[in-house]
């Protein structure tokens, strides 16, 4: 597996305005990211999208680094994308060309002989089961289909790490469950945000995020329970004039 380390990076936003001292995404972080499967959960807004776009070199740190294998995201963002792959939520922010085959076509120009993209784009399609729909309009696929599409087209490219932001929000159940079959067969190490906590709670290690902090630190079951927890406490009513029970 990759080794994913993040050494007192943060992102800080607004401070160039003049106006304070600015807003604060997510603070100094460090630790070191190493295992197979790793999911980040929080409420929206906790800074799990944040943390994955300085994975993939998407986003710089204002303070500190992260990087992938000794690779600086802030000093190589090519290397770390040509080793790091990123999924969006919606994947209709990464299907941009008509059909499937167009799609995972493209993805190979940089890295296969134009001679063999059509055969190499083929057996992509064939290995998440697309080839049926590999000609149709990405608008004619379902959500589960084109976010299916979307995984094709970054793993195409063969990327040592797979970044995730909320792949399931989108989904059904069925397509839920085809999408953790999926993810739970890849090579790849993968990293994803999620608030699906049953597909936290089967990956090797999940961290916690609250107000742009790591909160807790542990293997699946353990940080999911953590966090339900952590939630109950905060709907807890308290004394007049407080916000919530939780601390």
């Amino acid at each position: 597996m990759s080794r994913i380390a993040f050494d007192g990076a943060a992102v800080e936003v607004g401070s160039e305005t003049g106006r304070g001292a600015g807003r604060t995404l997510l603070h100094p972080l460090t630790l070191e990211l190493t295992e197979r499967r790793i999911a980040v959960i929080g409420a929206n807004g906790s800074g799990k999208s944040t943390l994955l776009k300085l994975v993939d070199a998407l986003q710089e740190p204002t303070a500190g680094s992260v990087t992938v294998d000794g690779v600086d995201t802030r000093h190589d963002p090519a290397t770390i994308r040509s080793r790091v792959g990123f999924v969006f939520t919606d994947p209709s922010a990464q299907l941009i060309m008509p059909t499937l085959r167009e799609d995972v076509t493209l993805s190979l120009r940089r890295s296969v002989p134009r001679r063999e993209r059509a055969a190499r784009a083929a057996e992509v399609l064939d290995r998440f089961g697309l080839t049926a729909l590999a000609d149709q309009s990405v608008f004619d696929l379902s959500a589960g289909e084109r976010q299916l599409g979307a995984l094709a087209v970054v793993l195409a490219v063969g990327p040592a790490v797979l970044v995730l932001d909320e792949p399931s929000t989108l989904l059904d159940l069925r397509n839920t469950l085809l999408l953790r079959r999926t993810l739970a067969a890849l090579d790849q190490q993968v990293l994803m945000s999620t608030h699906d906590l049953d597909l936290a709670a089967a990956c090797d290690r999940v961290l916690v995020l609250e107000d742009g902090r790591v909160i807790a630190d542990d293997d699946g079951p353990a940080a999911v329970a953590f966090y339900r927890r952590r939630c109950d406490e905060g709907l807890r009513p308290g004394p007049p004039g407080s916000t919530g029970g939780g601390s």
